[in-house]
């Protein structure tokens, strides 16, 4: 069964994350392990950190994912901000195998070049020095797609792919995280079980099976192929509940786990995406699920 939860808020400590996530009907989690918004954070508490990893691993709660500053750019045409970028992931996935983390999330960020080589080797590279730097303290990663907007890399399924792949041939344990809202912002119409099904065979023929570990369940304010990220409640864009009920029943997702990320008030936000998820996942209409948005 694909485990369901949210991307959950850190006032108050890791304990707290926990406690907010069981509140608000959550199977999974992430959360940021340092402001998303500055390059450099605190150390994580050791002792608060081994709580928290023995808390999950005895509750069987999970799993539980970080995701990584919004300011890493695996990319950077500016050698300077590559170099950041590198030393910033680095501190992610440490941060991220202290907490028992099932894997980092981390954006694809901006092409490097229009040659799509070349940006796939800037990527590779950046994520392989990262773990070099952390060395057997690093979680896995997972690699993020984008929306579309500007210069972004990684928003179509062969970029997704291409990236993977090298990141693997440097020697680093990663996977995908596929946002739904940023897919279909892209152009990835997965609003009906053949728009899955035929996403994720292309995506299995071009890097092997299982490549999505997490997927970041939002439904989407803009159309398709719009480029706007901009997330909406499940069943209230554009995507509509029945995108997210064929997702739970595609056999390639089945290793997968789902979070949301959600505007609005907490914890209600959480609550209410949670249970919409779940609902459609365990059963459907019946159990109050919205259905799907109008056309």
């Amino acid at each position: 069964m694909i485990p369901i939860g949210a991307h959950v808020p850190m006032a108050g400590g890791l304990s707290c994350a926990l406690q907010y996530a069981r509140d608000t009907g959550c199977e999974a989690m992430q959360i940021f392990p340092k402001s998303p918004r500055r390059w450099v954070g605190p150390a994580l508490d050791p002792a608060a950190a081994a709580e928290f990893k023995q808390a999950i691993a005895s509750s069987g709660f999970g799993p539980v994912f970080t995701h990584a500053s919004y300011l890493i750019n695996l990319g950077a045409e500016s050698d300077e901000q590559w170099e950041r970028s590198t030393v910033a992931l680095a501190d992610e996935l440490t941060r991220g195998h202290q907490v028992g983390a099932s894997g980092v999330v981390v954006h694809l960020g901006r092409r490097f070049s229009d040659d799509q080589a070349k940006s796939i080797d800037r990527v590779a590279r950046c994520v392989a020095a990262a773990r070099d730097i952390a060395g057997d303290r690093a979680a896995r990663v997972l690699l993020e797609n984008s929306a579309g907007a500007g210069h972004q890399f990684g928003c179509s399924i062969p970029e997704m792919a291409a990236a993977l792949t090298a990141v693997r041939a440097a020697g680093v344990e990663a996977a995908l995280c596929f946002d739904t809202c940023h897919g279909f912002a892209a152009g990835i119409d997965v609003r009906t079980s053949e728009g899955w099904a035929g996403a994720l065979d292309e995506l299995e023929g071009l890097c092997g099976p299982d490549a999505i570990a997490l997927i970041h369940a939002n439904d989407c304010k803009g159309e398709l192929g719009s480029h706007k990220d901009r997330h909406e409640w499940i069943g209230e864009g554009s995507l509509g509940a029945a995108a997210f009920a064929a997702m739970f029943a595609q056999r390639g997702l089945a290793r997968a786990a789902v979070v949301v990320e959600m505007p609005g008030d907490a914890p209600h936000k959480d609550e209410e995406n949670v249970r919409r998820l779940r609902a459609l996942r365990d059963g459907g209409a019946a159990s109050g699920a919205p259905g799907p948005a109008p056309a």
